[in-house]
């Protein structure tokens, strides 16, 4: 299933990972869950406080810190921080193959299909994470909002880098290279809002440039935080709630979806022959 992770590899060993294998497995089947035809989906996204959605945040939160000290760390964490951690993430989150993709969705009869399938999910996982900050706001006694934040916006953002780069598999236009070249070559497109850049697919080569280069860091920091702060409305007391925090999520996913798929559908597919080839 997942193309990115490398085999027999684990995180046990290093216990300051912010995702751990086990916890980017556990975004991904939030996102194939979620692709699933499920009645009231709405309404369980606004209940997410208590359930896999709120799980996942509060797992992201308590390696990023906890308490007072993640207070005292919210504005790093916002930063520079939360960006190593996610370039560190990348390569561990579980990515389809085209194959795998249409053997779960056997109804999806073109790419288009397939890709609106896989923006639902993406959506309505994003909504139930953004859901589970904002009923947390609403407590007595909150938690420690920055570190909440944080933790969200990280797994939203490795909702939508997984969403981007199987919009790739699907529209026959891959990353090609090791799994690192691969993931940060699908983390810049992210933080740009569109396709892999054209000129690396058709040069391989290239993503040893980009995985070693410094560039990407900033690009991914400055969406970072640009998501940060639209998170804000969400955990104002008077404001928030499980329903602003699934709407502004829900519409942000939708919205990167959009551009990505557009910039993806004026390409070339590697191989003409591609999505007749993966139903084998």
């Amino acid at each position: 299933m997942a193309i990115f992770r490398k085999p027999g590899r684990s995180d046990r060993s290093e216990p300051d990972a912010a995702v751990p294998e086990q916890l980017a497995d556990a975004l991904a089947d939030l996102v194939e869950e979620a692709e699933r035809p499920v009645g009231e989906w709405q309404v369980a996204e606004y209940r997410a406080e208590g359930g896999r959605g709120r799980a996942l945040v509060r797992g992201v939160a308590r390696r990023l810190g906890t308490g007072g000290r993640a207070a005292a760390r919210g504005a790093a964490i916002g930063g520079r921080v939360l960006t190593e951690q996610l370039v560190r993430a990348a390569p561990r989150i579980p990515v389809r193959s085209l194959a795998t993709l249409r053997a779960q969705h056997p109804g999806a009869t073109d790419p288009e299909q397939l890709a609106d399938l896989l923006v639902l999910g993406a959506t309505r996982a994003s909504g139930a994470l953004g859901a589970s900050v904002g009923a947390a706001a609403m407590l007595p006694v909150p938690p420690a909002m920055p570190v909440e934040i944080a933790a969200e916006t990280f797994a939203v953002a490795a909702v939508e880098v997984k969403l981007i780069a199987e919009l790739h598999e699907v529209y026959g236009v891959p990353a090609t290279g090791s799994v690192t070249q691969r993931a940060t070559a699908y983390l810049s497109a992210w933080a740009n809002r569109r396709g892999v850049d054209a000129t690396l697919l058709a040069r391989p080569a290239g993503f040893a440039a980009l995985a070693l280069g410094a560039e990407v860091r900033p690009q991914v920091r400055r969406r970072l935080t640009r998501s940060s702060l639209r998170r804000l409305p969400s955990v104002t007391p008077l404001l928030a709630g499980a329903g602003i925090g699934a709407t502004v999520n829900r519409r942000d996913t939708r919205r990167l979806a959009g551009e990505v798929r557009e910039d993806l559908r004026r390409r070339r597919p590697v191989d003409v022959s591609y999505w007749d080839t993966a139903a084998g």
